[in-house]
């Protein structure tokens, strides 16, 4: 994975490529302007790519500075892929001009993946760089990214960035120090459509630490946050930020925006629309990343 391309690098100008997010004067800000020189100076790259605003913003980056012909994206199939992501992530590099690869990866053969601890994301990852490094090196590819920001290396509780890191992964995006906002601001500058795209992590992330991680898990997840969309766009409730989380015990907790939340508690059968468990209730707080995480007793010993 770290070995050079067998074509020889071409001398990129980042400034030529198109312009890139600017600060009020027109220049392009310092963080992103890091961003596209340490690209530039890559022979070639791969990126771990979800679909998230963070890896399609990386990837846009990475054509601007290397070109569509250096740059090769990476989606890991498997059950805890959400399925519409899947195509939205095609489409996405197929704008690009960059080939798009979706190799499955098998989290659900590592007992650590479904024992489902707080450091269920260091075997997901692990997994992930098991699939995603041997394909670059099998395409000549000399690096393979990551989406991981400045934020995230700020919250401190992330087992899978630990776990790229040691497969020899790079994280452009956090060492430029790009923070989310930053990211989504220079994703609307240079007209990206994932630059107000909702966060959307994978399915496992909605199963409470302790509950293992099973294929038909993920799926009754999946259904039920589908379902419930739906119900609730038929009331006319403009959700953005959606959860259901298996709680356990045959219990789920609905998050959704913070603002929403009134109107949704006044509206109770639009939470019948969550099939598959005996007990449904909506998380009073609303919608916020990691919340699975407050649950964890002692959550420094996966830091």
């Amino acid at each position: 994975m770290t070995s050079q391309a067998q074509a020889t690098p071409q001398t990129t100008d980042v400034h030529t490529r198109a312009d890139a997010a600017a600060t009020p004067d027109g220049a392009p800000s310092a963080p992103v302007e890091a961003l596209l020189e340490r690209l530039a100076s890559l022979p070639s790259l791969m990126v771990a790519f979800s679909g998230g605003a963070d890896s399609a913003f990386l990837l846009a980056a990475a054509v601007r500075a290397l070109g569509p012909e250096r740059v090769e994206a990476a989606t890991a199939v498997s059950p805890s892929l959400p399925r519409v992501e899947l195509e939205r992530a095609r489409e996405f590099a197929a704008g690009l001009g960059v080939a798009h690869h979706a190799p499955v990866t098998d989290e659900l053969s590592r007992e650590g993946y479904r024992a489902n601890a707080g450091d269920r994301c260091f075997f997901c990852k692990t997994e992930l760089m098991s699939v995603v490094g041997p394909l670059a090196a099998e395409r000549g590819i000399a690096f393979v990214a990551t989406g991981t920001n400045a934020d995230d290396l700020r919250a401190g509780f992330r087992p899978g960035i630990r776990a790229a890191a040691d497969a020899g992964a790079i994280t452009p995006l956090a060492d430029a120090g790009l923070s989310k906002s930053e990211i989504r601001e220079a994703s609307l500058a240079w007209g990206l459509p994932t630059w107000d795209k909702p966060a959307a992590a994978c399915l496992a992330s909605r199963i409470a630490y302790g509950v293992e991680v099973t294929a038909g898990g993920l799926e009754r997840v999946a259904d039920a946050e589908q379902a419930l969309r739906h119900a609730l766009a038929e009331a006319m409730i403009p959700v953005r930020n959606l959860r259901v989380r298996d709680m356990g015990g045959d219990a789920a907790k609905v998050e959704i925006d913070a603002e929403l939340v009134a109107a949704v508690a006044e509206r109770p059968e639009v939470l019948a629309a969550v099939e598959g468990f005996a007990e449904v209730r909506l998380d009073e707080q609303g919608f916020r990343s990691g919340a699975m995480n407050e649950l964890l007793p002692n959550p420094e010993r996966y830091r």
